[in-house]
């Protein structure tokens, strides 16, 4: 009910009043008295429905001469059934304000009785201390002014002040919490990138201890090749019976290599580093995994590898894909314990809507790589978690359950898709779908045939710096051989001494890791500053990352992965000196 509302049912029920006391004044007419009785009481039943229907607060104040002064306090002289809901003062009718709330008396006093003196309306806010109620209050006069009533309409906002000083404050401290938020998720995210570093590398440790267990015996075998060949060798020597001695030197080489070929297999697989996606011959990288994986699996697990031909390339990290391979076979060996077969095969897949749909991926060509087993097969439940981190069914402390979480999410990462085919019982299926890739292979180059490498021109001279004397000897030979003159230090600190004289030097072949405080990568760098256009050939057996990380090798700057064949060496040391770059 608006304040005009009140005021012309007010003013109504004073004309019915005065025009019942002129009828009664006039005539005495009981009719017409009647009559007019009626229509009071209507307007009054009327203005009582809506007087105590409204939900906001109402009542009706008149002012009285009191102790503290003319107009100085009221009563209240009606009251709806709202006025308790939202003052929080039942029974107010009668009563007096300076006896209600004597504290706050003076503050509605000088509210009501503005409005009551000029007839102004008000809205305003106030507390009302009392109860705690924060109030939205509306007041007018009622006419004519000697009646001294004011007509009060309010509503209870305690709950709506409330949320706008929590949002005030909100509004506040807002800067600060988003930064703190930003802050904490940077945080966060630098947390998870450390975990997902974490759980990869754990994953990889896990599969280099599967596969050191897979070869131990068969390296063993290998170095008992080495050995023995280089032992009756000598001894076939001394007795001066050389003619087998061209068999145990092949023995001793082939032996070598494989051996050799294994340690470069655990160093790409323990490795840290980021995905660097290559064009890449899949059908090569299986066969060339084969007798790796067959080693791995053990002699009760045959292996087939069956390679599709003309098949595409695909652009992927061709490590990561190494060890998503080992760990699919690692996997099928667990789930066939009493022996079985393992079969790998290679295809090109045309992929159409609904194909692609169907494997969660774009239309389009692809090639995939599937590991499928002759073991115990997956459930339903088991299959639907096979790709959860954490996730295994084997015994506790016999398996992570980050296998296939890293497969596939690395198979994810590349453009491609993991899906699993298993019956209980009868096996499973393991398929990689990878992306077809339409530019050339980049890292198979036509292989050169080995030729002589040219001789040294008088006076040319190469330093040896390597703190194993076999490597140092075996180095300075071939550079006899090749009628280069040879310089050769221990570490990095003697060879450093030598490279500021000046002695002529026209290639430094250094092991990176040196004893003596100074590795092979801080001795070139210190012998460039007196020597800017010296040529580096680094020397390791260990896998590139290691040594330089992240950052490239400088012009005129090679590496040679240990151990390599001696003529690989002498044709690298003649192309870098005769190279201008």
């Amino acid at each position: 009910m608006t304040p005009d509302e009140i005021q012309r049912l007010a003013d109504r029920l004073q004309e019915l009043e005065a025009e019942n006391a002129r009828l009664k004044a006039r005539d005495g007419s009981t009719a017409r008295l009647r009559e007019a009785e009626e229509a009071l009481a209507e307007s009054e039943e009327r203005y009582r429905t809506l007087f105590e229907s409204i939900d906001e607060g109402f009542c009706i104040i008149e002012f009285f001469d009191g102790p503290h002064g003319p107009l100085s306090d009221y009563i209240h002289i009606e009251a709806n059934p709202a006025y308790a809901q939202h003052a929080g003062i039942p029974n107010v009718v009668g009563q007096k304000l300076r006896e209600m709330v004597p504290d706050e008396a003076d503050a509605w006093v000088a509210r009501y009785g503005a409005v009551l003196r000029t007839g102004k309306p008000i809205r305003f806010e106030q507390e009302l201390v009392a109860t705690g109620r924060q109030l939205e209050l509306a007041a007018f006069r009622i006419e004519p002014a000697s009646r001294r009533q004011v007509a009060v309409l309010f509503q209870d906002i305690t709950a709506r002040k409330k949320a706008e000083v929590a949002l005030q404050r909100l509004n506040e401290t807002l800067e600060q919490r988003v930064n703190d938020a930003i802050a904490e998720r940077i945080r966060e995210q630098e947390r998870l990138r450390a975990t997902e570093e974490a759980l990869r590398q754990s994953q990889k440790m896990e599969a280099v201890g599967q596969l050191t267990g897979g070869i131990a015996h068969d390296f063993n075998n290998l170095l008992t090749g080495i050995m023995g060949s280089l032992e009756l060798l000598r001894t076939r020597v001394r007795q001066g019976r050389v003619d087998d001695a061209d068999r145990y030197i092949m023995a001793a080489h082939s032996a070598s290599r494989r051996a050799a070929s294994l340690i470069h297999r655990l160093l790409a697989f323990s490795r840290r580093q980021p995905l660097d996606p290559k064009p890449t011959d899949v059908n090569r990288l299986v066969m060339g995994m084969e007798e790796l994986l067959r080693r791995t699996v053990g002699p009760q697990i045959a292996v087939d590898v069956v390679t599709a031909g003309g098949l595409w390339s695909t652009l992927i990290d061709a490590p990561q894909l190494e060890n998503a391979l080992l760990n699919l076979c690692i996997n099928a060996r667990d789930a066939m314990p009493d022996g079985g077969r393992i079969t790998i095969e290679t295809a090109n897949k045309w992929l159409d809507e609904r194909a692609a749909a169907e494997r969660d991926l774009p239309p389009g060509q692809y090639l995939s790589v599937c590991v499928t087993d002759t073991g115990t097969g997956m459930t339903p439940e088991v299959m639907a978690n096979a790709f959860d981190p954490f996730f295994t069914t084997k015994p506790m402390g016999q398996g992570t359950g980050l296998g296939l979480s890293m497969v596939y999410g690395f198979v994810r990462q590349s453009g491609g898709q993991v899906r699993i085919y298993s019956e209980l019982g009868h096996g499973t299926t393991m398929c990689l779908y990878l992306p077809r890739h339409y530019g050339t292979e980049a890292d198979h180059a036509a292989v050169a045939v080995r030729m002589e490498p040219a001789r040294a021109q008088a006076g040319e001279t190469v330093m040896i710096v390597d703190d194993e004397p076999t490597v140092r000897m075996l180095v300075i030979d071939v550079l006899h051989d090749q009628g280069y003159a040879a310089v050769e230090a221990k570490d990095g600190p003697e060879a450093l001494r030598i490279l500021q004289s000046d002695a002529r030097i026209d290639l430094l072949i250094t092991d990176v890791g040196l004893p003596g405080g100074m590795n092979g990568r801080q001795l070139a760098d210190a012998a460039r500053v007196t020597r800017p256009d010296l040529k580096v050939l680094f020397i390791t057996g260990y896998a590139e990352n290691a040594i330089i990380g992240n950052a490239q090798l400088a012009p005129r700057m090679q590496l040679l992965t240990k151990p390599f064949v001696m003529e690989d060496l002498a044709s690298r040391i003649r192309g870098m000196i005769e190279s201008d770059d």
